[in-house]
């Protein structure tokens, strides 16, 4: 008998939460991509991703309505899955207000872009590691959540420089701007959070 047929199969739920943050990463690379270069082929991926990420909760929702056992408790699953789609409707709407407001990418927004793309990186791991390594996951939660920190951060920084520039109406402007900008990836940054914080009472309960 083959060694990988005594493999536990994957449940659909950890499944469909893990091709979430499959593709919560890849709309996350696309926005760096995107804050680096201002590519439109970047700006275009992040919304096919925001797109792809909304019917793969949607079958989740579906899954939930029809099945009455679950990996782990029911409203987890629909929170984890919120929070998820959640970040990755804020790096979507991040590229919309930066083309719609004419907002070209500051040092500050590459880092705090970067710092949200980690988190996913990390919200992809916990959730690859979730099933069978749950300590495991509970630290890549962790170190998700330090990235939000971070985003906060620069964040702070940020809205401190663009309110110690000059005063006059056109700096405003740009400062009012900008600052939408900013609020959109520090909304990304703050729903990673609460992903990791769902991962982390997940764990709590299995073991």
């Amino acid at each position: 008998m083959s060694i990988l047929s005594t493999h536990k199969k994957e449940n659909r739920f950890i499944r469909l939460l893990r091709e979430q943050a499959e593709v919560l990463q890849q709309g996350a690379q696309a926005l760096e991509r995107f804050v680096k270069d201002g590519r439109l082929e970047d700006a275009e991926i992040v919304e096919k991703c925001e797109k792809e990420g909304d019917e793969i909760r949607r079958v989740l929702i579906d899954e939930l309505h029809k099945t009455f056992v679950t990996p782990f408790d029911r409203e987890d699953i629909f929170e984890l899955s919120l929070f998820l789609d959640d970040v990755l409707d804020y790096c979507y709407t991040t590229i919309l207000e930066m083309r719609l407001l004419d907002v070209e990418a500051d040092a500050f927004l590459i880092e705090m872009v970067t710092r949200v793309r980690e988190a996913s990186d990390e919200l992809l791991l916990a959730m690859q590691r979730l099933e069978r390594n749950p300590m495991v996951a509970l630290d890549h939660s962790r170190r998700a959540k330090r990235r939000e920190n971070q985003v906060e951060k620069a964040y702070r920084q940020a809205v401190t420089e663009l309110f110690d520039g000059p005063e006059d109406v056109h700096h405003v402007m740009i400062m009012l701007r900008t600052r939408e900008v900013y609020r959109h990836i520090s909304n990304a940054a703050d729903q990673a959070d609460q992903a990791a914080n769902v991962i982390g009472k997940v764990v709590m309960k299995m073991t």
